[in-house]
C-alpha cells in the first residue's frame, strides 16, 4: 500500500517516486536474506526531493533518522549526524548523547547498534555528495557497513543528492558502492502536472512551466487558476517570493567559489549561444578558461552543448541553460534584484511584457523537441520500429535555422524523417510560414522532398497548410505527451 495519508496541506505528492520507496521499503519488511535496502536519489536543487523523503518517512511511521550534511568539515558533518541521531526515533539514540564519534567508521558502528534489533527502519543521508566530497573515505566505509550489518538488517538506507554528477558517479563500477543501490530521479513537474495543479489550459501552461521550471514550491505559490501576469505581478512585489530567491540559492550552492562559471552561466542566460560570443559576453576569458567553465556547467547539469541534426557531421556547437526556470531567472530577473527590493518590480514586468513572446519563443523550443520525442512516430510519419531523434539545424553562418529535425539517430544521421517549425505566438501558422519551411527543408542536408513537414504551432494553423499536408501539433497534442 502506498503511504499517501495524512499529507500535509500544499505538498506536490510524487505518486511515482513514492510506490518505487514504497515497493523498497515493502522489500526489507518481507525478505528474510538480507533485507537490507539502498536507494540514491538524485535531481535538481529545491526540485523537492527533501520533501518527498521527509513525507514518506512521517507516513511510513518506522523508528527513523534524517540526517543533512551542510557541506562543511568532516567534524561539523559527524557532530550533525550524532544531534541528529540523538534527537532520532531509533531505539538505541541514547548512544549518540556524548561526544561526536571521531570517524564515520565509528559513527556507523553506533548507528547499527542503534537500530531496531528486529524491526524495519529507515536511515536517511541528505546532501550525500557534501559527505563524500568532505571525506574520501565515507564511500568504502558506507560500503563496508552496509555489507556487512545493513543489508543483513531491516533497514532502508535512503541516500539523497542535488549534484547529479556526483549521485550518478556513487554508483559506477568502479566506486565502492557499486550496485548496491536502487537509483531513483526526482523530476522537476513536468507540463502537465504543473498544468493540472494550477488548472490552466494547455498553451499556459507550457507558459508557467517555462516561468516555474516545474518546481514545485514556486508551482505552490502560483495560485490555482492565475494566468501568468498576475502571478509575476504578485511576485515581482515580494523581494522574498520563491520565483526570484531559489535560483540564487541553488547558484549560491552549486558555485560557492567559482566565480568564473557562475559569469559563463549569466552570459548564456543573456541569450549568448556560442563559444566566442559567450567567452567575450563573461569577460573576454581565454579558450582554455572557457572550456574548463562550461565544462564545469555541464558535468552539472546545468548547460547542454548542441550541434545541428543532419547527414552531415558538424562540430558547430551552441551551448543553452537546461532548465527553464533558471533560464527565465537569469534574463529577467537577476539582473534586476535591487531594483525589485527598491520595489519596483513593477518596471521588471513591463520589460518581460515587452519581450516575452520574443524569448518564449526561443525558450520553448527544447521543450517542444522533448514533447516531439515522446509522440507516436506514426503521428509523425517516421517508422514505428525506429528510433526518433529529435533536434534542430542551423548552418554555420545562421543564415537557416530549422526549428526540429525527425531523424534516426543523432548527432549525425543516417535518415531524415522530418522538418519542422515552431510558432509559439498568438496567431495561426500560414502558408507564408510553410514556404519558408518548404525552402528551408531544401537547404537541411538529407532532407529530401519526402521529408514530413511538421508545424507546431500555440494557435493552430490555417487550413491551407494542413491541406498541404502538414503535420499540425498543437499545445494540447504536447502536453498530452507528459501524461
Amino acid at each position: 500500500m502506498i503511504l499517501t495519508e495524512g499529507l500535509v496541506p500544499g505538498y506536490v505528492a510524487r505518486k511515482r517516486q513514492t510506490a518505487e520507496l514504497q515497493h523498497l521499503l515493502d522489500q526489507v519488511t518481507t525478505s528474510s536474506d538480507r533485507p537490507g535496502r539502498a536507494v540514491l536519489i538524485r535531481g535538481r536543487r529545491r526540485v523537492g526531493k527533501s520533501r518527498l523523503v521527509e513525507e514518506f518517512v512521517r507516513a511510513a511511521r518506522l523508528p527513523h533518522v534524517y540526517f543533512t550534511a551542510a557541506g562543511r568539515s568532516v567534524r561539523d558533518d559527524l557532530e550533525a549526524f550524532a544531534r541528529d541521531v540523538a534527537e532520532s526515533t531509533l531505539p538505541g539514540a541514547e548512544l549518540f548523547a556524548g561526544d561526536a564519534p571521531s570517524s564515520w567508521d565509528n559513527a556507523f558502528r553506533l548507528l547499527t547498534a542503534a537500530l531496531p534489533p528486529d524491526g524495519p527502519s529507515i536511515v536517511v543521508l541528505d546532501e550525500l555528495p557534501y559527505v563524500t566530497a568532505a571525506d574520501g573515505g565515507f564511500e568504502g566505509v558506507l560500503q563496508r557497513y552496509f555489507d556487512r550489518e545493513l543489508s543483513r538488517r531491516p533497514v532502508l538506507l535512503v541516500g539523497i543528492g542535488s549534484d547529479l554528477a556526483m549521485m550518478e558517479a556513487l554508483n559506477d563500477y568502479d566506486r565502492p558502492f557499486h550496485q548496491r543501490a536502487t537509483e531513483m530521479v526526482v523530476p522537476p513537474l513536468s507540463p502537465a502536472e504543473v498544468g493540472r495543479m494550477l488548472g490552466l489550459s494547455s498553451g499556459d501552461a507550457f507558459d508557467a512551466y517555462l516561468v516555474s521550471g516545474g518546481l514545485p514550491l514556486i508551482c505552490r505559490d502560483w495560485g490555482q487558476g492565475q494566468d501568468l501576469w498576475a502571478y509575476l505581478e504578485r511576485a515581482l512585489g515580494h523581494a522574498t517570493s520563491s520565483l526570484l530567491v531559489s535560483a540564487e540559492r541553488s547558484l549560491a550552492a552549486e558555485f560557492p567559489g567559482d566565480v568564473q562559471a557562475r559569469r559563463v552561466l549569466e552570459a548564456i542566460g543573456q541569450g549568448q549561444r556560442r563559444f566566442t560570443d559567450i567567452g567575450a559576453r563573461a569577460g573576454d576569458l581565454t579558450a582554455t578558461s572557457l572550456t574548463r567553465s562550461l565544462d564545469v556547467l555541464r558535468t552539472k547539469r546545468l548547460v547542454q552543448a548542441e550541434r545541428p541534426l543532419s547527414l552531415r557531421s558538424s562540430t558547430d556547437t551552441r551551448y543553452r541553460i537546461d532548465d527553464p526556470y533558471l533560464l527565465f531567472w537569469l534574463r529577467f530577473l537577476a539582473p534586476h534584484l535591487a531594483e525589485i527590493e527598491r520595489g519596483r518590480g513593477d518596471r521588471v514586468l513591463r520589460q518581460i511584457r515587452d519581450e516575452w513572446t520574443r524569448w518564449r519563443g526561443r525558450a520553448i523550443e527544447p521543450v517542444v523537441r522533448e514533447s516531439v520525442a515522446r509522440m507516436p512516430h506514426s503521428e509523425l510519419r517516421a517508422p514505428s520500429h525506429k528510433p526518433l531523434a529529435v533536434g534542430g539545424y542551423w548552418n554555420r553562418t545562421h543564415s537557416v535555422e530549422v526549428d526540429l529535425v525527425l531523424a534516426d539517430k543523432e548527432p549525425v544521421a543516417k535518415r531524415l524523417y522530418g522538418v519542422g517549425s515552431i510558432k509559439w505566438t498568438g496567431k495561426p501558422f500560414g502558408p507564408r510560414e510553410l514556404a519558408e519551411l518548404v525552402a528551408h527543408r531544401s537547404q537541411v542536408p538529407g532532407a529530401s522532398d519526402g521529408a514530413a513537414l511538421v508545424v507546431v504551432s500555440r494557435s493552430g494553423a490555417d487550413d491551407r497548410v494542413r491541406e498541404a499536408g502538414a503535420v499540425v501539433i498543437g499545445p494540447e497534442e504536447l502536453l498530452a505527451q507528459w501524461d
